[in-house]
C-alpha cells in the first residue's frame, strides 16, 4: 500500500464511519474504482481504532462515569441502581452478539462477505430499512391531523432486551454494506427511540466491539506480518482526525434532520455498483488480493 492509498483511504474511514453508509463498503469500493488491491478486513479493523478513539474523546464524560459508576457497583449494591452502572452493563450485554458472531464468521468476513454483489445488496436494503425508520420517527415526533406527537424512548428507558436487540443490528455490520451506525439507528428508531438516543447508544456499543476487533487484528498483523505498518498507521490517524470532526457534526445534525439523505446516497450507489457488476465494468472481487 502507497501512503496516497493510505491517505485517501484513512479520509474515507474518518468520513463513513459514524454516517449511516458503511465504511467498510467504502474502503472495499474506493480501492475497487481506484484499481488498487483490497485494503482487508484487518487494515479496516485496525484504522477503525483511530475512529474510535474519536469516540472516546467526543464521549470522554460519558464514558469515564459509566465506567466509574460500573466498577463500583461491582462491591457496593447501592451503585447497581444507578444508570450509569446500569449502561456499563448495558453495553456489555449489548457487545455480546456482535463477539459471538465476530469469532465464528470470521473467514466469511475476510472473505465470501467482500464480494460487492453481497455489498451493493446491503447497502439498498438497509437503505430501505433506514428509510422506514426514519420515517415512522418522524410521524412519532410530528403527528399529523388525525395523530398526536408520541414521545419516542430515551436512554433513561433502555432495556436489557432493548440491548440485545441494538447488539443484533450491531453484529450485521460484519457484513460490508450494512453499516454498524446504519444498522444500530435503524434498530433504534424502529424500537421506538429517539435519534439522538439511538445515535448515543450506537456510538457507545460500538467502543468495546471495534477495540476488541482492532486488537484481535493488531495480533494477528505483529504475528503474520503482513500489514504495511507505516501506511495503515498514518491511515489510522487521518481517521481518528477526521472521524472527531464527523462526529461532532453527526450528532447536531440528527437533532433537527431526516435520514433521508443517506438513505438515496445509500439506494443510489448499491444500483450503481450492481449495474457496474452486471455490465462486467467492475469485477464482483475487484482488488482482492491473492492471499
Amino acid at each position: 500500500m502507497s501512503w496516497f492509498e493510505s491517505l485517501i483511504l484513512g479520509l474515507v474511514q474518518g468520513l463513513t464511519e459514524f454516517l449511516p453508509i458503511s465504511s467498510s463498503a467504502h474502503l472495499r469500493l474506493t480501492a475497487a474504482f481506484s484499481g488498487w488491491e483490497d485494503p482487508g478486513a484487518a487494515f479496516t479493523a485496525i484504522t477503525q481504532i483511530g475512529t474510535e478513539a474519536a469516540v472516546l474523546i467526543y464521549f470522554r464524560k460519558d464514558i469515564v462515569n459509566i465506567i466509574s459508576a460500573w466498577s463500583r457497583s461491582l462491591f457496593n449494591k447501592e451503585m447497581r441502581g444507578d444508570r450509569d452502572a446500569q449502561m456499563g452493563w448495558l453495553v456489555i450485554v449489548g457487545s455480546i452478539p456482535i463477539g459471538v458472531l465476530g469469532v465464528t464468521l470470521k473467514d466469511q468476513i475476510e472473505g465470501p462477505f467482500r464480494d460487492l454483489r453481497i455489498t451493493a445488496t446491503m447497502l439498498i436494503v438497509m437503505g430501505i430499512v433506514l428509510g422506514v425508520a426514519d420515517r415512522l420517527a418522524a410521524r412519532d415526533e410530528t403527528g399529523g391531523k388525525h395523530r398526536a406527537i408520541k414521545e419516542r424512548k430515551t436512554l433513561d428507558q433502555l432495556s436489557v432486551k432493548d440491548g440485545l436487540i441494538f447488539g443484533l443490528c450491531q453484529a450485521m455490520a460484519l457484513i460490508p454494506g450494512v453499516s454498524r451506525s446504519g444498522a444500530t439507528i435503524s434498530g433504534g428508531l424502529l424500537m421506538g427511540y429517539k435519534r439522538e438516543a439511538a445515535a448515543r447508544y450506537s456510538f457507545l456499543l460500538a467502543i468495546p466491539a471495534v477495540l476488541a476487533s482492532g486488537g484481535y487484528e493488531l495480533k494477528d498483523a505483529l504475528e503474520g506480518g503482513h500489514v504495511s505498518w507505516g501506511p495503515t498507521i498514518f491511515a489510522t490517524v487521518i481517521a481518528f482526525v477526521v472521524g472527531y470532526a464527523v462526529i461532532a457534526w453527526f450528532m447536531k445534525f440528527i437533532s433537527t434532520k431526516s435520514f433521508m439523505p443517506f438513505v438515496w446516497y445509500r439506494i443510489a450507489l448499491g444500483i450503481v455498483i450492481v449495474v457496474l457488476v452486471s455490465m462486467g465494468v467492475l469485477s464482483p472481487h475487484a482488488g482482492e488480493s491473492a492471499g
